[in-house]
C-alpha cells in the first residue's frame, strides 16, 4: 500500500476565482486517484493535527517575524504577501497542516522504507526564510529535510525539485547544510529568475539544471543519465524528497516546457533507482487534466 497523505482542509486555503493555485487542483487529483486502476493499492492517510512542537521545526527554516506576519494577515481576514501570493482567513492554519503532512510523510517513508505522496497545499519551494512568494507560504520540502535529519538512521537527505520553476526558497534554506543535497530542473529564463548552473552550494551540494523554453523529454533524459543520477547516487541519501511540481507539462499555461504526463512516470522510475525511500510532495501544476494524469503516473510506478 502506498500512503497518500491528504485532508479536505487543504481546500480551505482560498486564493480567489482566477488564481491558478486553487483548491480544484487537489479535487482533480483525488478524483483521478480514486478511479485509477490501482486505487486499491493506495492508503489514504489523514495528516496529524497541528501540535505545538511543529513550530520548532518551522522556526528552523523561517524567521519568527515572518511566521507571525502570515498568522496576522490570516487573522485580520486575509490579504497578500505579494501580488501572486494570497492569504485567506484559514491559510495560516492550512499551511501549518501542510507542513505537518510533509513531516508525517517523512515518518511514513522511514517506517515503511517505501514511497509516500503528500497531497497538500499551499506549495512551498519558493518560500524563503523571511518571506513567502510564488504561491508559497512555508518551505515544506526544506523543513521536511531538516526534520528527517533528526530521525534515527538518517545522515543524508537529498531533495529533487522537478517543478518547472526553480525552488529558490528550498535552495536558500538548505545550501549551507553539508547533509542535504539539492537538485533542481527548471525552465530558464522563467520565474523567479534564480537557479544558475554556476551555483554549487557551500559543500558542492547543489546541482541546478536550467532547461530552455520549448524543451521536452529529449532534453531531460540525457540530463538524468549524465548528471542527475550520478549526483544523487554519489550523495547516497538515506531519504529522497521530491518537490513534485507538474507545471513543466505542455498544456500548463505558467511555463513553456513540453513534457507529457507519462514523462513523470519515467522520472519516478529513475528516482526509485536511487532509493525506495522517497517522499513525493506536491508543488506546482495548474492544468487540471494533465496535472492529475501526471500524479497518477507517478504513483502508479511506485505501486508496481
Amino acid at each position: 500500500m502506498l500512503p497518500v497523505i491528504y485532508s479536505d482542509e487543504f481546500l480551505d486555503h482560498i486564493t480567489g476565482p482566477y488564481h491558478p493555485e486553487k483548491p480544484e487542483r487537489l479535487r482533480a487529483i483525488v478524483n483521478a486517484l480514486k478511479t485509477a486502476n490501482f486505487a486499491e493499492k493506495i492508503e489514504w492517510v489523514n495528516p496529524q493535527p497541528v501540535k505545538p512542537e511543529l513550530m520548532s521545526w518551522i522556526e528552523i527554516a523561517h524567521h519568527q517575524t515572518y511566521i507571525k506576519k502570515v498568522k496576522d494577515i490570516a487573522s485580520s481576514g486575509g490579504g497578500y504577501l505579494d501580488g501572486d501570493t494570497p492569504i485567506s482567513p484559514r491559510s495560516y492554519d492550512v499551511a501549518l497542516l501542510a507542513v505537518s503532512a510533509w513531516l508525517d510523510g517523512v515518518n511514513e517513508v522511514l517506517t515503511r522504507e517505501n514511497p509516500a505522496f503528500v497531497l497538500a497545499r499551499p506549495p512551498g519551494h519558493h518560500a524563503e526564510s523571511d518571506t513567502g512568494m510564488g504561491f508559497c507560504l512555508f518551505s515544506n520540502a526544506a523543513i521536511a529535510a531538516l526534520y528527517a535529519l533528526q530521525q534515527a538512521g538518517v545522515n543524508r537527505v537529498a531533495i529533487l525539485d522537478w517543478d518547472v520553476h526553480h525552488g529558490n526558497g528550498t535552495q536558500a534554506i538548505v545550501e549551507t547544510h553539508s547533509q542535504i543535497a539539492y537538485c533542481s530542473l527548471h525552465q530558464y529564463p522563467a520565474y523567479p529568475g534564480t537557479g544558475k548552473a554556476s551555483e554549487k552550494g557551500l559543500h558542492n551540494n547543489v546541482l541546478n539544471l536550467p532547461i530552455p523554453p520549448g524543451s521536452d523529454i529529449t532534453t531531460y533524459q540525457p540530463l538524468w543519465e549524465s548528471l542527475i543520477l550520478p549526483f544523487l547516487t554519489k550523495f547516497q541519501p538515506d531519504l529522497l524528497i521530491v518537490s513534485a511540481g507538474y507545471d513543466a507539462l505542455e498544456d500548463d499555461g505558467l511555463a513553456s516546457v513540453n513534457l507529457q504526463p507519462e514523462d513523470f512516470g519515467l522520472f519516478t522510475e529513475h528516482s526509485l533507482g536511487i532509493t525506495r525511500k522517497i517522499l513525493f510532495g506536491l508543488e506546482g501544476g495548474y492544468d487540471l487534466q494533465t496535472l492529475s494524469k501526471s500524479v497518477v503516473a507517478t504513483i502508479e510506478i511506485c505501486c508496481i
